[in-house]
């Protein structure tokens, strides 16, 4: 995980911004997804 995306989840964390932790959790569930089925072809 990138050094800058764990910044902004513990920020979001911090604060307690619903909305940006969903955002990001989003972001990375898709990020993960896609890189998984790119290193299985």
């Amino acid at each position: 995980m990138p050094t800058w995306f764990k910044k902004q989840l513990r920020k979001a964390y911090f604060q307690k911004d619903r909305y940006q932790i969903r955002l990001l959790n989003q972001c990375w569930f898709f990020y993960n997804q896609k890189n998984e089925s790119t290193q299985e072809h």
